[in-house]
């Protein structure tokens, strides 16, 4: 069963309306990703579809938003593209809280830290202050937690002795090293690397990470649809075959177990399931 491991369905239906549609078809399960309460009440209602794929329902206050809340623009091309105008980080925030305590979250995030530039970076002590919540939240649910990480594996590695503590901490689109990977696996947290696009555009250490890491800790994602294929206005369901093929030919090349599409497929299933259940 194909999987993508972090995506934003709400986003995606709202620039191609035959999304749903289109997931059904593939069969594809998925990890839904929201920051606000129109696109969980979405996701939340797309879940509950009898006969649908499954989707799971995630909930976090993403880095770059303290910065799009200052009024900064946000920077041409950054991964999540144009955050709208009105919204509050601290309703946000309060709205994933009473999330958790209602129980209505299968995983938290996504979260993290983003210092790609200098107006992320100028936001970055509020990013820690929010991290912190969502750690706080993670460990006494019990919930895996989504990590968005630009530019900031260092805080990862700070953090590690309370992420031990979590079933499962997913780094979406990973951009670290293969090293740091295997690093932060050898420190006794159970992440999970999740590869997109980045795979399939000569991103060369997203692609070592991708070709060399244990295939138990290996999912695939989408990020719908934020990271267009080359050429494309946006990312959507249909991408995640491409992706698939891109990582097996990586394994394939370095020699790596999985090395053929049905065997990532499998095995990046598997690791969907073992971290968000069901």
């Amino acid at each position: 069963m194909l999987t993508d491991a972090h995506c934003h369905p709400r986003e995606l239906l709202l620039r191609f309306p035959e999304a749903e549609e289109e997931r059904q078809r593939l069969d594809i399960a998925c990890a839904a990703s929201a920051w606000n309460r129109d696109d969980f009440i979405c996701h939340e209602a797309l879940a509950r579809r009898r006969g649908s794929p499954r989707m799971v329902c995630c909930f976090g206050v993403h880095p770059q938003l303290p910065a799009a809340e200052a009024g900064e623009r946000l920077r041409a091309g950054a991964e999540e593209g144009a955050v709208p105008p009105r919204f509050s980080v601290g309703e946000s925030l309060a709205l994933l809280e009473t999330l958790a305590e209602e129980g209505r979250l299968e995983a938290i995030g996504e979260t993290g830290f983003d210092l790609y530039n200098q107006t992320y970076r100028a936001t970055a002590a509020r990013q820690e202050e929010l991290f912190a919540r969502h750690l706080e939240l993670a460990v006494k649910k019990r919930l895996p937690l989504v990590l968005h990480i630009r530019r900031a594996m260092d805080k990862v590695f700070f953090h590690a002795r309370t992420l031990k503590k979590l079933p499962a901490v997913v780094l979406h689109s990973y951009s670290g090293t293969l090293r740091e990977g295997l690093d932060l696996l050898k420190r006794g947290v159970e992440a999970y690397f999740s590869f997109g696009s980045p795979i399939l555009l000569n991103h060369k250490t997203a692609m070592e990470a991708c070709a060399l890491l244990p295939p138990e800790r290996l999912l695939l994602e989408t990020d719908a649809p934020y990271q267009p294929l080359r050429g494309r206005a946006f990312s959507q369901w249909g991408d995640l075959a491409l992706i698939l093929r891109g990582a097996a030919a990586l394994r394939k090349e370095a020699g790596s177990p999985c090395g053929t599409p049905g065997e990532v497929e499998a095995v990046t299933g598997d690791n969907f399931f073992r971290v968000y259940g069901g």
